[in-house]
């Protein structure tokens, strides 16, 4: 796809770091770039880890790079941390070229899946080790390590070891201890993949409640496609080295720039087409054995070029009569049905043997169905989008990207 150099940046302003706080506020002004990924490629021999990433990430924000096992993505944290180096191209940080910077001179701070954390030390120990071997004074030492563990709620832990703690307390002193020296950005590579599903879940609303108050910039790398989605402000969508998408969540769930993108970020109906032209502000398609109309992409497609389509699930509906109006229908019959909770996930099978997925909620007020019964989908215009032709990825392969991650 055509490299184009990233400049919106959307940082997220701090209230809770100021004078009041004890904190040193950062040189820049939110939304200002802390980090410039400068054309960077990353070669290992013959392997290319990296290709001609390009993109800032701004103060304050929390910006997550996702994707799966071997994208890329650890890579680049690791330079913009400076335990690798760029093969070509530069990371600069607050304005500075730090490509060849050793990490212990960089202020960046790393917390990983495995925290690290002194069993032998307190809570508060544990906090103070950065700001003590500083030589900070007592006094600031106390003030820093007294705020930090307030922000993360783990004051009345103070005097507690590691192994008394929960698998999420360990992580917030992790996190204290990682800005309590008050960093230009944190780093977090997979943090809460040693938690268990629900604590995952709490933890992912703690970490972007202490980014918010902190107003740090958080670089966060996740395989976890819903971990990106609830807590960034913009996400860095990796595959094989590219970057492939960098949007907000909205931006990238709404309107993908590729067929891998949007198979990768939730679940999407892809179907190969062909475009047969415009019809107005719409693209006409020939798929599923018929012609519908969809909203085109960034991606310009001539006339009779092949195309992609996506419809999310939770857009179709289902009726028993043929919808009229302006909507995109589709005869179908029912494959399967799945009972989950707030939806009845329904596979079906339109007329040309093409799997359609729904996300059928009781809003949609339908009879009782069964696999078998002929139906009809539909959705709006606006609720699909044309793509770039590609491969069209199986669900078996979908899974193995996510177990491989």
């Amino acid at each position: 796809m055509p490299k184009t150099r990233e400049v919106v940046l959307s940082g997220t302003h701090s209230t809770a770091v100021d004078s009041t706080t004890g904190l040193q506020p950062g040189t820049r002004e939110p939304g200002q770039p802390v980090i410039e990924i400068d054309h960077v490629t990353k070669r290992f021999d013959d392997y290319v880890a990296v290709m001609d990433a390009d993109f800032s990430i701004a103060s304050g924000e929390f910006f997550s790079m996702l994707g799966p096992s071997g994208c890329g993505k650890t890579t680049t944290l690791r330079m913009i941390a400076g335990f690798e180096t760029p093969t070509s191209g530069a990371i600069r940080l607050e304005g500075e070229d730090v490509s060849h910077t050793p990490p212990y001179k960089r202020n960046v701070n790393t917390v990983f899946q495995h925290y690290a954390l002194f069993p032998h030390m307190s809570v508060w120990d544990n906090v103070a080790y950065g700001p003590r071997s500083m030589k900070k004074s007592k006094a600031e030492v106390k003030r820093s390590v007294d705020e930090l563990l307030e922000i993360v709620r783990l004051s009345d832990f103070a005097k507690r070891r590691p192994a008394q703690l929960s698998g999420g307390q360990q992580q917030r002193v992790a996190l204290a201890r990682a800005l309590v020296n008050y960093p230009s950005a944190l780093l977090l590579d997979e943090p809460l993949g040693a938690l268990d599903l629900k604590l995952r879940h709490v933890m992912q609303f703690e970490l972007k409640r202490i980014q918010r108050e902190v107003g740090i910039t958080f670089v966060y790398v996740t395989h976890d496609q819903e971990e990106a989605l609830t807590m960034s402000d913009r996400i860095a969508v990796m595959n094989a080295g590219n970057v492939e998408q960098i949007g907000t969540p909205t931006e990238i769930y709404d309107r993908p720039s590729s067929v891998f993108v949007a198979s990768f970020i939730g679940q999407a109906n892809l179907w190969s087409g062909r475009q047969k032209g415009m019809d107005g502000e719409y693209a006409e398609l020939s798929v599923l054995g018929t012609t519908l109309r969809a909203r085109p992409g960034d991606t310009k497609i001539e006339s009779g070029g092949e195309a992609s389509l996506m419809v999310r699930p939770e857009r179709v509906r289902v009726s028993m009569d043929q919808p009229t109006g302006d909507v995109a229908t589709v005869p179908a019959t029912i494959a399967d049905m799945t009972f989950q909770g707030p939806v009845v996930r329904m596979s079906l099978r339109s007329s040309d043997g093409s799997a359609i997925l729904a996300h059928v909620g009781p809003e949609q007020d339908l009879p009782m169905l069964r696999p078998g019964d002929d139906v009809h989908v539909s959705w709006s215009p606006d609720a699909s989008l044309v793509l770039p032709a590609a491969d069209i990825p199986t669900t078996g392969a979908l899974e193995d990207m996510l177990d491989d991650s």
